[in-house]
């Protein structure tokens, strides 16, 4: 149980920022939290957090590891949840919401199938690329795709989340293929507009000179973008330029050869999927069973493919 604890507190502070914000929402004394740090990390043997008289920031382990605490106190929430709860059924009004395109296809679907397992339970669905408020906009769960922000929420890991840059046939006929991410400048790249959630940009790990790999963002720019990134697939398809799109989104037309994938070789590593929710004591029953029937059908064999 100190383990527990200790894990509880480190993405309590984690999430907070402070010893004495974690402190304050716990009711207990600063040092307290202090002395469970130091003994995670002795523990460990690893530094997880450096802490200033200013500010507490992650490590690089300690930000690894934050993620899978998070995944470790759900896991262990809904377990109890499961036994706790007996026969009682989950009822009440879940608000979600999910991107967009990613929403129509992967959540959407999925939502009158969760209704068949728990009438009781009504359902809101809101598809919007922007990055909604939880806490302001009462969200119970948001399904998110790509690297999260730093933020107070605990984040699920429902799948892997892999991006190709692509283009037809006839485009890459007509203009060539870029060899090295570094040429897509000459190249017409279809890009989300600056107000979209796609921040740091197109990714790629490229060789160093020490024989390693490195990740690098690139901002390729283009005479079209646009905020929706299906608008963005479709121009694509029209053979408008180089798109950069989830698998989940092109699979299809890549595996007919309606689209071409170029840059294969510079592929990043795939970010993640996730579902997002506030910090809460106590999840609600019909939170929890959400979250863990999209586990399971996105961690189905053949589910991608099917879908």
């Amino acid at each position: 149980m100190d383990r527990l604890k200790q894990l509880e507190t480190f993405v309590a502070v984690a999430a907070r920022g402070s010893l004495t914000a974690a402190a304050l929402a716990e009711g207990v004394a600063p040092a307290i939290i202090g002395r469970r740090l130091d003994a995670l990390e002795q523990r460990l043997g690893v530094k997880l957090l450096v802490r200033t008289t200013r500010r507490i920031a992650l490590t690089h382990e300690g930000s690894a590891f934050l993620e899978d605490c998070q995944r470790l106190l759900a896991d262990w929430a809904s377990a109890e949840a499961s036994v706790s709860a007996g026969g009682v059924r989950a009822t009440g009004h879940l608000r979600l919401t999910a991107p967009a395109g990613f929403g129509r296809r992967h959540v959407a679907p999925l939502v009158p199938r969760f209704r068949e397992l728990h009438p009781e339970v009504s359902l809101s669905l809101n598809l919007s690329d922007r990055i909604v408020d939880l806490a302001a906009e009462a969200v119970d769960c948001a399904v998110r795709v790509g690297d999260l922000p730093d933020s107070s929420l605990v984040s699920v890991r429902l799948a892997d989340n892999r991006r190709l840059c692509v283009a037809t046939p006839d485009y890459l006929r007509r203009h060539g293929r870029p060899q090295h991410p570094q040429d897509l400048s000459r190249f017409d790249c279809l890009t989300l507009s600056s107000d979209a959630s796609q921040t740091r940009g197109w990714a790629f790990r490229v060789p160093t000179a020490g024989g390693g790999s490195t990740l690098i963002h690139l901002r390729p720019e283009g005479p079209l973008d646009c905020s929706d990134g299906q608008v963005l697939h479709d121009w694509c398809l029209r053979g408008l330029g180089l798109a950069w799109r989830s698998l989940w989104e092109v699979e299809a037309e890549v595996a007919d050869g309606t689209l071409e994938a170029v840059l294969e070789e510079f592929a990043a590593p795939p970010n993640g999927i996730y579902a997002v929710f506030p910090q809460a004591k106590h999840l609600p029953l019909r939170v929890r069973l959400w979250i863990d029937f999209l586990k399971h059908h996105y961690g189905q064999p053949g589910y991608w493919q099917s879908a």
